[in-house]
Parts: structure tokens; C-alpha cells; sequence
């Protein structure tokens, strides 16, 4: 049931006619209560959508009714009247709630730099009001797929309290978040200062961690509402740790849906004098073409990671650098190591860890491979 799998919460999806296949593109999530608490993260890319400027906003106070969602158009890069576009959908919403506008969330996704046809958008979201459903969180997870193939959504089963969620994206997955939208609801009762403490530790290990393509969203959203319906008081390391499960399985399915991969790829940096280090040698490599080709190519060409380190402002040295393939250490002390006819890159899943052997640290990013089919995906998704 993804974000109706808590007590306190309906879900709907619609066709609002944004998408021009007819297919559902207008979701619609509300918190009943008796609990409004809520928190958010939001894109760090300083060209950032309307609905991000606005939800910013509504979310400051740590409270939330509803949040509304639209694919097919991201709002992004449309002047003053964008934003007077992402008012007037918190307007609607609020209006059919009975509540305020700065009460409700919006998010968008879709081609930048084309305004929202207005007139069908609010339809839908009448259309989504009135199918409003303790069973709608299927239906939202699915309207609001841009090139998603399939919906991604994740439960979390506590005692006598759980969390719901579902997200979008399939590329642009770079830090900070990616091209996601994320809703995350919760029947615990926890504060605002817990939700937003929660939130921030655990897509900064998750979601954050994820980098596809080195490029960045406009419309970056990850929201957490509380309804407090189960009566449940949690601490906030222990309600932390089930969101990070949460969002690391959303992590997983945003990665495993990415524009035309064919490799799930984890770069795990150990032995770093920081995590800092750990973190700038992963996301080099995460972002280095001839890498992602290679692991395309079912190739363990280590030479190019060892390149891609040798950019980056951590700490080591050259001659004491481990590289290895799904467990195959094919780079040992910067140098040639074990026969690299031994590593297997054929299942979807790969694996490859750097030893700077510099100190205690480790981090992990995950990416995919380039292939044919992203380049095809991204030259033809706005003709």
C-alpha cells in the first residue's frame, strides 16, 4: 500500500491530461492526523523548480496536510508565473481540504521550461481529491512516473507502527538528491525536530549517495509526514534507523531502474584518511565515462579507476592503491594484480572496491553503467 501502509493517510492518482498519452500524471497524498508533523530535503542546484521554492516554504513550520505531485511538466525555469502556478495548486488542494495554502506540498517533474497547463492540472486534482483512499497509494505511485518503468515504493513494519513510501526517478541521479520525488509517510509520533533530524540522516547515507550521470535535478524532493496515528512515541535513533532502511531501498530501486543501464554498480572507497576522502574518490569514479563504459563492456579495466583517483584531492599514495572487481583484486599496491580473466561483470549486479589504504574511513556511492540505451533515452525524451 506504499504511502497508505501507516494509519492516517489517503492516497490518490489521476489523469489530469498533463501527459499527452493519457496515462495517470496527478497524485495526491494527505495526512488525516491527528498528527501534521513533516520535514523535507530538497535539491542544492541553485536553479531550482517552483514547486521546490514553494514547498520550502510550506514545509519551515514542520507541518503538512497533503502534498500534490504532478508528472509530465517540472514547472522549472518558468519566471513569475511558475510560481504563481505552484500557489494555485496549493490553493486548490487547501480549498477541498478545508485547510491552508502554505499546508500543502507541491512537486513536479517533467520537461524544464515549459509552463503547466493549468486548466487540466486542477481538474485532475478534483479528479484525485474525489478518489482519495486508505488503498490509493498504488495509484499515486504510478502517476507519477515520468520514464520510470515500473512504480518504486517501500513499507517498513514496526511494532505497532510503520512507514510508507514511494518515489520517481530513473536518471539525472546525482548528489544532492537526484531527479527523484519522494513522499514518506509514518503513523509514529515523533516531533518536527525528530522528523527533520531523522530525514537529513538518512538520505544523507541513501539517497545522496546515489550518482547515475553526475547531473543534477531542478525539482529534487524527499518528504516525510507524520500522522502520529498509531499512538507509537519513538527516539529519534531508533525511527532513524528504520527511515534510512526506507530510503536505501528506494535508493536501490531508483538505481535498478536507471535510463537504460544494464549494471547496479556499487564503488566502495575503504581505508580513507576521512570520509570526505571516500566520498570525493567514489563519486569520481561514479562519474567517469570510461569507467561506466567499461563496466558496460563487461570489462574490469582497473586503469581507469586508478586515473579517475589520481584526480581527486584525497589522501594517498599511488603505490599502495587496491583495486578490485566483484571480489577479484585486479590492482594490488598500484600495480598488476591478480589475472583480470577472473572477474565475471555478467550478472547486473557489480561490485568495486578501492583500498587507499590511507586510514579508517570507507564510503559507498552506487551508479550505473553508460550504455547505448541511456544515450537513446536522454537524445530522444524531449522530441
Amino acid at each position: 500500500m506504499t504511502v497508505t501502509a501507516p494509519r492516517g493517510f489517503r492516497a490518490a492518482g489521476a489523469a489530469a491530461g498533463i501527459k499527452t498519452d493519457g496515462s495517470p500524471d496527478l497524485a495526491l497524498v494527505v495526512n488525516d492526523g491527528p498528527a501534521d508533523v513533516a520535514a523535507g530535503v530538497f535539491t542544492s542546484n541553485r536553479v531550482c523548480a517552483a514547486p521546490v521554492l514553494w514547498s520550502r516554504q510550506a514545509v519551515a513550520d514542520g507541518a503538512l496536510r497533503a502534498v500534490v505531485l504532478n508528472s509530465g511538466g517540472a514547472n522549472a525555469c518558468t519566471g513569475e508565473e511558475g510560481l504563481a502556478d505552484s500557489a494555485a495548486t496549493a490553493d486548490a488542494v487547501a480549498g477541498l481540504l478545508g485547510a491552508a495554502s502554505h499546508d500543502v506540498a507541491v512537486c513536479s517533474t517533467g520537461l524544464i521550461g515549459e509552463r503547466l497547463p493549468m486548466g487540466r492540472l486542477l481538474t485532475g486534482v478534483e479528479a484525485a481529491f474525489a478518489g482519495l483512499s486508505a488503498d490509493g497509494g498504488a495509484d499515486a505511485a504510478r502517476a507519477i512516473m515520468t520514464t520510470d518503468t515500473c512504480p518504486k515504493t517501500a513499507v517498513f513494519a514496526g511494532e505497532g507502527w510503520s512507514i510508507g513510501a514511494m518515489a520517481k526517478g530513473a536518471g539525472m541521479l546525482a548528489p544532492a538528491l537526484a531527479t527523484m520525488l519522494v513522499v514518506i509517510t509514518t503513523d509514529a509520533v515523533i516531533t518536527a525536530g525528530q522528523a527533520d533530524t531523522a530525514l537529513r540522516a538518512a538520505t544523507e547515507v541513501s539517497l545522496n549517495r546515489l550518482d547515475s550521470d553526475g547531473c543534477q535535478s531542478t525539482n529534487d524532493t524527499v518528504l516525510l509526514l507524520s500522522s502520529g496515528a498509531s499512538g507509537v512515541r519513538l527516539g529519534t535513533r531508533e525511527f532513524a534507523a528504520a527511515l534510512t532502511a526506507v530510503c536505501l531501498d528506494l535508493g536501490r530501486r531508483l538505481l535498478g531502474d536507471a535510463e537504460g543501464s544494464s549494471h547496479d554498480i556499487e564503488i566502495l572507497v575503504r581505508g580513507a584518511a576521512s570520509e570526505a576522502d571516500a566520498l570525493e574518490v567514489g563519486r569520481a569514479i561514479a562519474r567517469s565515462n570510461l569507467f561506466k563504459c567499461a563496466v558496460f563492456g563487461n570489462d574490469p579495466n582497473w586503469g581507469r579507476v586508478l586515473a579517475t583517483v589520481g584526480t581527486t584531492r584525497a589522501v594517498f599514495e599511488p603505490a599502495e592503491l587496491d583495486v578490485s572487481f566483484n571480489g577479484v583484486t585486479v590492482c594490488r599496491g598500484g600495480a598488476i594484480g591478480e589475472d583480470r580473466s577472473l572477474v565475471d561483470l555478467r550478472p547486473r549486479r557489480a561490485c568495486v572496491v578501492v583500498d587507499l589504504h590511507a586510514g579508517e574511513e570507507q564510503a559507498a556511492i552506487w551508479t550505473n553503467d553508460l550504455t547505448y540505451g541511456y544515450v537513446r533515452e536522454n537524445a530522444e525524451y524531449s522530441s
